[in-house]
């Protein structure tokens, strides 16, 4: 049995790998405190282009653009909400909308991709 750290979302994992009939399998490994379930993985941008990705963790409050729109730097694209604040993500640099990642409402992670430009 080997020991592995595994690093999801900025979040370390503790898991232990066993070797089974030629085949690894992975379980969470006996420690004083449990590891939590893993987080789901930020949805995966399907367009090619630039990234845009949210400055903070919150919630999806307002989207304020749409695919196929033209956005100038600076210019926001959907509204966070984090803390009762609102917190707009913007765009840093001209392009078009290729592809918006979230929904309103969705809980986003610092770092996660929420649209992409052309």
């Amino acid at each position: 049995m080997e020991k592995y750290i595994v690093r999801v979302n900025g979040k370390e994992y503790e898991v232990e790998v066993e070797r089974v009939d030629g085949e690894m399998s992975a379980a969470p490994a006996q420690t004083a405190a449990a590891a939590p379930a893993a987080p789901a993985a930020p949805k995966a941008a399907k367009a090619e282009g630039t990234e845009v990705t949210s400055g903070t963790a919150g919630k999806v409050w307002k989207i304020v653009t749409k695919a196929g729109d033209e956005v100038k730097k600076g210019d926001s694209i959907l509204i966070l909400e984090a803390m009762k604040m609102e917190i707009p993500v913007v765009a840093a640099e001209d392009g078009k909308i290729a592809e918006i990642c979230v929904n309103e409402g969705d809980p986003v992670e610092a770092g996660q991709v929420v649209a992409v430009l052309a």
